[in-house]
């Protein structure tokens, strides 16, 4: 993805009153190139988080206006709800999704600041990466004293609003102040205690956020950090569920992932006689959080992780009890998903049915073609030599080997994900090239203008090709592996995908020379065919040594 993407998650204190939340949505998609990805209202939070993601001049815009809008419909004079709060718009924070830099991101943040102390009258802190000094760094600090302490907080030097007003208006006091920053991916967690007990959840709390909790050693007061780095949490009781959460925002998960902090938050909770039963996501994830999740309780099992992608993301939701209290949807849940379901819009090859591609490719339309087939020749036999390695894996009698069959089955998977994309891709760069031509050509600007947009077009249609050669050929590594070592009565199986596997690198060494040909740069063009003819001859050698050792196996 190399669009310029940023997204925004602000945090408004109102999660019950459906026309007031429906009227800050309204306003973050009264912006034209902003996506509204997620509304989670929590009625016993009175709290509600919502996330929209777009370029970052469109994003800062939508966030300017939700923050308008919560500050004329919100009166925090008579706000109340379970979660620490300190202004209408409590906190804003802007997250780099892709082509953009933190520091980048940093510059947006506080232009959006300056401008709704400016322009709103409302007090503003800066924090996290955006923070102006390292006291503000931390969200839980800026908003100590929440919005009962914030009358008394304007008065100190200390907390004067880096924006906005430094008195207790009366816009203030019906406002609040609201913190706005830059932050890498936040995931925010409440673990669900089978206790109705603050005290118990706080206890569990203290025990794994990083900062801990206050200890007397030998008649001193000191702090005794917690289990788990970048982790905050605190224990509260949810009156809509009955029962009391450990409710934890993990700031850093390449540090502290969700599986981690979910396993030691069980650890914990089991020492002091308790259980988690299940774990809410508040707002939106990144994929990776659960398809590491899912591979990390499978090794626990000693099974294989290289399943679909579907089937991972189904163990992480079953192992962290994700469906406790509401129907998860991983559709609605990751960020990804609602990227590639609510931008893109169009569907994919990949998304037809075997009936449907094969109707769509016996069509009159050029595309999807010889390129995208052989793609999809590649990524069956892609899913041949995982489907053996995943079989071998729990093979009665062959459990100490687990290890070995998932390693290949993993390989396997990321070769499958790979090639599906190019599947898609090669029909992609072929439009690309029927786009080019169909470009004005009026004048000798537009001429050049459209032979370069052919050129470029072109090469990025050879390299395609030459890309699908390089993944199908990697193929053979693995259909080798298990005819070797995988389960004997897979061995046709492994043969087959060295089949696949050979065809997907013939007909797309096809495409890399007639593409190739269009190309006016001819050094350019002999240095691509030259790559595709040793990647023939590779898959040539490797099938034929596949097929003998197969024949021998068999006969």
């Amino acid at each position: 993805m190399n669009t310029r993407l940023i997204e925004c998650v602000p945090n408004f204190s109102e999660g019950r009153d459906k026309q007031v939340i429906d009227a800050i949505t309204s306003a973050v998609c009264s912006v034209e190139g902003v996506k509204l990805l997620n509304v989670d209202p929590g009625a016993a939070t009175n709290r509600t988080v919502v996330t929209f993601v777009g370029c970052p001049e469109a994003v800062v815009e939508a966030a300017f206006r939700a923050i308008r809008m919560a500050a004329s419909v919100i009166d925090m004079r008579k706000h109340q709800g379970a979660h620490p709060r300190i202004g209408a718009t409590d906190v804003c924070p802007l997250i780099p999704v892709s082509g953009i830099t933190m520091e980048e991101t940093v510059e947006y943040a506080r232009s959006l600041a300056r401008r709704v102390g400016e322009e709103l009258g409302i007090p503003v802190y800066c924090y996290e990466k955006a923070a102006m000094s390292e006291i503000r760094s931390n969200l839980a600090v800026c908003r100590a004293g929440e919005y009962e302490g914030l009358a008394k907080k304007l008065q100190s030097p200390l907390w004067k609003p880096d924006f906005g007003p430094g008195d207790f208006t009366e816009n203030v006091a019906k406002t609040g102040l609201t913190v706005i920053g830059a932050r890498d991916f936040l995931v925010a967690a409440n673990f669900n205690l089978n206790t109705t007990s603050v005290r118990r959840a706080n206890s569990i709390a203290f025990d794994v956020r990083e900062k801990g909790r206050k200890v007397i050693v030998d008649g001193k007061e000191t702090v005794q950090p917690g289990s788990l780095k970048s982790c905050k949490a605190i224990g509260w009781f949810i009156e809509e569920y009955g029962i009391a959460q450990v409710s934890m925002n993990l700031t850093d998960i390449g540090v502290t992932p969700l599986h981690v902090a979910f396993d030691e938050v069980c650890a914990r909770a089991s020492a002091r006689g308790m259980r988690v039963t299940g774990t809410e996501l508040v707002g939106l994830i990144p994929r990776r959080t659960l398809l590491e999740a899912g591979r990390y309780f499978l090794h626990k099992q000693q099974r294989s992780s290289g399943l679909p992608e579907e089937e991972l993301i189904a163990t992480a939701v079953r192992s962290m009890g994700l469906n406790d209290l509401r129907p998860f949807n991983p559709r609605e849940k990751v960020l990804e998903y609602l990227l590639e379901d609510g931008i893109s819009g169009k569907q994919k090859l990949v998304s037809l049915s075997c009936r449907s591609f094969a109707l769509e490719t016996a069509s009159e339309s050029p595309a999807p073609g010889g390129g995208s087939v052989s793609a999809y020749m590649g990524t069956l036999a892609a899913s041949l030599g995982t489907m053996v390695a995943n079989l071998s894996s729990h093979k009665k009698g062959w459990d100490e080997r687990w290890a070995f069959f998932s390693d290949w089955a993993e390989k396997g998977q990321a070769l499958v994900s790979e090639l599906l994309f190019l599947v898609d891709e090669d029909t992609a760069s072929f439009n690309r090239i029927m786009d080019a031509f169909s470009l004005p050509k009026s004048n000798e600007e537009e001429k050049v203008a459209r032979s370069a947009a052919i050129q470029e077009a072109t090469l990025y249609a050879t390299r395609i090709p030459l890309r699908t050669m390089s993944a199908a050929c990697k193929c053979f590594d693995i259909v080798d592996a298990m005819v070797r070592e995988g389960n004997p009565n897979s061995v046709t199986d492994a043969g087959v995908g060295a089949l696949a596997a050979l065809a997907a690198v013939k007909g797309a060494y096809l495409n890399v020379r007639i593409n190739a040909a269009g190309l006016k740069d001819k050094t350019v063009a002999a240095s691509l065919t030259e790559s595709a003819e040793e990647l023939l001859k590779e898959a040539v050698d490797k099938e034929m040594n596949i097929w003998k050792q197969i024949n021998e196996k068999i006969a």
